[in-house]
Parts: C-alpha cells; sequence; structure tokens
C-alpha cells in the first residue's frame, strides 16, 4: 500500500513538472523546432515567398560553394572578425578583471563603469552612434586635429582598410560581460597559492603563467566559447554601421543571409547559408571541446 501511494506521488510530482516546463516546451517547439525543420526542409528549394516551394535538391549548395562570389566574401569577413575580434576582446576584458581584483578605490563604480557598453549592447541605437563616431565629420576625426592636427577627414567605416578595424573596435569595447565573468573567475583563486608563489620569490609572470592561467582556465573556456559563437552571429554592426561595405569588406555571413532571404527574397538559398553556419559553428565549437582537454584544468584534478 504504501509503494502504492508513492508510485502515485512520483506520478503526480512528474505531472507538475511537465505542467511548469509546458509553456516553454510548447513555445520552444513551436518557434523554435518549427521554423528548424521548415528551414530544413526550404534549403533544398527554390522559394522565394510569393510561390510555392520548389525542390531543387542540393542546388542550392552548388550554386554556393561553386558559383557565388559573395558567399565566399563573407565567410572571410565572418572568419576575421572571429579571429581578430574575439581574442582581442578576451585579452582585454582578462587584464581589466585583473586590474579589478586589486585593492583600488571606488571599485564598484569601476566595475559599473566598465560593464556599461555590454549592458547597452549591440543595439541599433548605439551601432548609430559608433557610425557617426568614426564617420568623416565624426568625433573621432575631431580628436586627431585637435592632438595632432591631423585636418584630413577620413570616413574610417567606408575605408577598406580601417572599415572592418572599426567594427572589431566596437566588439572589444562591449567586454563587460566576459570580464565580470573573469572577475568572478579570479576572486575564486585562493590567496594561499600566491602567497607561497611570493615566498618561492615567484615574479609576476610566473605567479600568472602557474597559478592564475590554470585555475581561470574553465573561465576562459566558457567565455572563448561564447565568443566564437557571438562573432559567428554578428549582423546589426555590419548592417548600420558599414551596410556590408566598402567592397564586401564587412559583408558578414549573417548580413548576407538576411540579404539574400528578405532582400532579394532567395528564401532557400538563406535557408541552405544558414544550416551552413550552424554547422560550421558546432564544428568550431567541437574543436575547442576536444582540445580543451589539454589546456582546461579543474581543481578536482579532472579535465
Amino acid at each position: 500500500m504504501q509503494g502504492t501511494n508513492k508510485a502515485k506521488l512520483r506520478k503526480y510530482e512528474t505531472l507538475q513538472g511537465y505542467l511548469f516546463i509546458a509553456p516553454w516546451l510548447i513555445g520552444f517547439l513551436l518557434f523554435t523546432m518549427a521554423p528548424m525543420f521548415a528551414s530544413l526542409y526550404m534549403a533544398f528549394t527554390r522559394y522565394d515567398i510569393l510561390s510555392s516551394p520548389q525542390w531543387i535538391g542540393f542546388g542550392n549548395f552548388k550554386e554556393m560553394f561553386t558559383r557565388d562570389v559573395r558567399y565566399w566574401s563573407a565567410w572571410k569577413a565572418t572568419l576575421t572578425f572571429v579571429f581578430v575580434a574575439v581574442p582581442i576582446r578576451l585579452l582585454f576584458a582578462l587584464g581589466v578583471a585583473m586590474l579589478l581584483n586589486t585593492k583600488l578605490r571606488m571599485l564598484s563604480l569601476f566595475r559599473a563603469t566598465f560593464y556599461m557598453p555590454t549592458l547597452i549592447g549591440g543595439s541599433v541605437a548605439v551601432a548609430i552612434m559608433w557610425r557617426q563616431l568614426f564617420g568623416s565629420n565624426g568625433a573621432f576625426n575631431s580628436v586627431l586635429s585637435s592632438l595632432f592636427g591631423v585636418s584630413e577627414k577620413v570616413s574610417w567605416i567606408t575605408h577598406p582598410s580601417t572599415a572592418m578595424w572599426s567594427l572589431i573596435l566596437l566588439a572589444v569595447w562591449q567586454f563587460g560581460s566576459a570580464m565580470l565573468i573573469f572577475l568572478a573567475g579570479l576572486k575564486q583563486v585562493p590567496t594561499s597559492l600566491y602567497e607561497a608563489a611570493d615566498i618561492d620569490g615567484a615574479g609576476w609572470w610566473r605567479k600568472f603563467h602557474k597559478i592564475t592561467l590554470p585555475l581561470l582556465s574553465p573561465v576562459l573556456f566558457f567565455n572563448l566559447i561564447m565568443g566564437i559563437i557571438n562573432g559567428f552571429k554578428v549582423f546589426t554592426e555590419g548592417l548600420i554601421v558599414t551596410n556590408g561595405g566598402p567592397f564586401d569588406k564587412t559583408l558578414f555571413y549573417v548580413l548576407y543571409v538576411y540579404e539574400k532571404s528578405f532582400r532579394y527574397y532567395e528564401m532557400g538559398y538563406g535557408s541552405a547559408m544558414a544550416w551552413v553556419l550552424l554547422l560550421t559553428t558546432a564544428v568550431f565549437t567541437l574543436i575547442i571541446f576536444t582540445t580543451s582537454r589539454s589546456w582546461v584544468f579543474y581543481e578536482s584534478g579532472r579535465k
């Protein structure tokens, strides 16, 4: 009798659990899984929204890989952004976190100030502000003129050699989230290890290399994964600040997906591009997870 009551109680609790997660589960199925399967089908069709999809098999992928020159320009711009902006942002965030981990006066104010750009986020308003700052008549040229006497007004967001760097600078400027995560990780490093290193006469670099970096590697691993995923998804900055120019130098992959899907109404082609991006991001993430066994260390001793 008692066993029967326990079984009924477990079933009741299980039902309660499903009822609590039902809103999220229904939303996930309707607004995430269903569109994903629909886009997977459309990736093998020619679909312009106005007419019914026409099955063409691997036609979109064949055109993508063999005939579309702008497709490879989009990959070049995206990979450049990921491999340059993500490491610089992580290094900058780690440096600021280590600075804030010291005993500074007004430390809370500094933390809030450094986190403010990330709190604002990569919104359209920030992108418009950035476009004004680095335009030919922007504040950046005014600073160069007043401090260094540079009279030539260069539009940094439309010049082929500087447009990408202006967007990388915007990404680095929004380092606050990674900084706070690094700071939380630094707080968990035992001070006794540093004290023992001081007794042994270890310098700053040796303490950082032998103590800080290994114990901070799980946090670095998390920030690296999130940075790469967000780097592949960069969109707003390329659309608002540079609109993919000049000469497709900042034509990011997601921006090109948007153009193909909603500007040229090639929804099938855009769906195929989106699935290639998903698989590429998954491959990069898998590579990082696989290699993490050799450089991520945990207190339990397991990698």
